[in-house]
């Protein structure tokens, strides 16, 4: 049987020094490659904090992340970024594109930032998983020219154009309407089944929890419920 692709072990997370705040309280959590699972929770449970940890932008204050097949643990603050953009991709509620960039521009920016320059092979990968998205006849317009389900899928395909093994998405749906709800969560799943990519979805929209494969509740810092369909 192969590896997981994360593996969180035993992970508390405290803030404050005077006073201390725990949002984790010793998280355990597994997901193997090709999973398509929805995180969910109330606010204030932890599921933001876990999803920071689990994408390598914060540290537990105790605990092992094994992402990969590595432990993340011992990694430097470069390592640590220079395996992020490697193992992970991210989609976010609000997109975070640039805007005065194009699309195809946004695609490229994980690769051009890891690599300190733009290549044409670069905007050839970009341009093909604009493509994969539908919207090739959009990848030299401004994202600010874009309605708010097509920079959705642009930030898709940024997440996806270096074939990352997961992916966090973060209410990626939470700021659309009914609609491009749909399609987005179509096309997400569509590249869960064609690629193998694994998705780790935080929502609060319980239609889109229930048609993953597996839900996860998180509530005062610990996984309350698993259920795989």
């Amino acid at each position: 049987m192969a590896d997981p692709i994360l593996s969180v072990q035993q992970v508390i997370r405290e803030y404050g020094d005077r006073v201390r705040t725990r949002a984790l309280a010793g998280v355990d959590l597994m997901l193997d490659q090709g999973e398509f699972a929805a995180l969910i929770g109330p606010s204030g449970s932890g599921k933001s904090t876990l999803l920071n940890i689990v994408g390598l932008l914060d540290r537990p204050t105790s605990g092992r992340v094994i992402l990969a097949g590595l432990d993340t643990s011992n990694l430097d603050e470069r390592a640590l970024t220079a395996f992020r953009a490697r193992t992970l991709g991210f989609v976010f509620q609000f997109h975070h594109l640039l805007p005065a960039f194009t699309a195809v521009e946004n695609v490229m920016l994980p690769e051009w930032a890891d690599r300190g320059i733009a290549t044409r092979e670069m905007r050839v990968r970009a341009e093909a998983m604009l493509q994969s998205v539908g919207l090739s006849d959009r990848a030299q317009f401004k994202t600010t020219d874009l309605s708010g389900g097509q920079q959705q899928r642009v930030a898709i395909a940024r997440a996806l154009v270096r074939r990352p093994p997961l992916v966090l998405a973060d209410e990626p749906t939470g700021n659309l309407d009914t609609n491009s709800s749909e399609e987005i969560f179509e096309l997400m799943r569509r590249f869960n089944r064609e690629l193998g990519t694994t998705f780790l979805i935080v929502t609060h929209d319980p239609r889109i929890a229930d048609r993953c494969d597996r839900t996860i509740e998180i509530v005062d810092g610990l996984v309350k419920s698993d259920h795989v369909r």
